[in-house]
């Protein structure tokens, strides 16, 4: 059996969202170096204040300034830092409630070790030098010994309030296709297209997934397939992405390969967008060194008809 192919994989894209008077108030507020919550009409005070109740669901808006200082009910040691996260060297991850609200934030504490952080000791909140209305401008808590912290009684009213923010999410894992991919990309690098055979229905998958999705067997039998196909359906591209140097307008289409069972997507070349269709007969382009085709283009050859990919639609 061939080794399996792995690798690193990034998943990364700017989130953007727009804020309502709550959240907008939150936000601005810490860029001020002031703490706000919201209180619920039997009086609690809830930080990280919500737009809705989350026991009435009844809709909220009492802004109040809570104090810079607190306690911790509950943590835990964060041994290794890692990208993004709020401390370079080792920290504990706080629950802390600060003075004057009923509910408990989330963020880091800095301390030199695990023996130095317990539950119910008190802290204060270590503003960030440059801040810009973002949890991140609590740069952390640290450790306080000294007398409350008393609000200002801040209304929640700002000038130049935030109105949105923009939230860069980023996931990186190791990406593993599986063995019955593995296979189907290595044949690929030699210009191949091989599915896998269902021991029981006898129908031919690509890309294979090592197991039928009809019987539910598993699959092993390698077939070679195509490389010619047929356009089952298609769609007309006209948003350009960012990072594919493709002109828009472009079509992308389901082709069912020779001898395949499923169709598979790739990119149509080679002929107006406009003239694109069901049942276009098409082959593969490959550019050098290529892993996979560029894109699909018109065989020359007549349409297929109907009936011989309509199970494949």
């Amino acid at each position: 059996m061939s080794e399996v192919l792995k690798a690193p994989l990034v998943v990364e894209f700017p989130f953007t969202r727009s804020l309502g008077p709550v959240q907008s108030a939150f936000l601005t507020g810490l860029r001020e170096r002031v703490v706000l919550g919201v209180k619920t009409t039997d009086g609690r005070t809830l930080v990280p204040p919500v737009e809705y109740d989350p026991v009435t669901a009844e809709e909220i808006r009492d802004l109040v300034e809570v104090a810079a200082t607190g306690t911790v009910t509950t943590w835990a040691w964060n041994h290794e830092p890692r990208r993004g996260q709020p401390l370079t060297t080792p920290f504990a991850w706080v629950l802390v409630r600060l003075d004057g609200a009923d509910t408990a934030l989330l963020h880091a504490l800095d301390a030199p070790g695990p023996d130095a952080v317990h539950t119910g000791m008190r802290v204060r909140i270590r503003w960030a030098g440059e801040r810009t209305g973002a949890i991140t401008d609590i740069a952390c808590f640290e450790p306080h010994d000294g007398e409350p912290d008393q609000p200002r009684g801040h209304d929640g009213e700002f000038e130049n309030p935030l109105t949105g923010i923009v939230a860069h999410a980023r996931l990186d894992y190791t990406s593993s296709p599986g063995r019955a991919q593995t296979d189907y990309i290595k044949a690929l690098s030699e210009q191949r297209s091989v599915g896998e055979r269902c021991p029981s229905c006898r129908k031919v998958y690509i890309p294979p997934r090592g197991a039928c999705p009809t019987c539910g067997l598993a699959t092993s039998e390698h077939v070679e397939v195509g490389p010619r196909g047929t356009v089952t359906t298609f769609c007309i591209v006209n948003i350009k992405a960012k990072n594919l140097d493709i002109e828009v307008p472009y079509v992308y289409a389901h082709i069912a390969l020779d001898g395949a069972d499923l169709a598979l997507h790739a990119r149509i070349g080679g002929i107006p967008y406009d003239e694109v269709r069901m049942g276009l007969r098409v082959e593969p382009v490959w550019t050098p060194g290529a892993r996979y085709p560029d894109h699909y283009r018109p065989t020359g050859e007549p349409d297929a008809d109907y009936d011989t990919y309509k199970e494949l639609l």
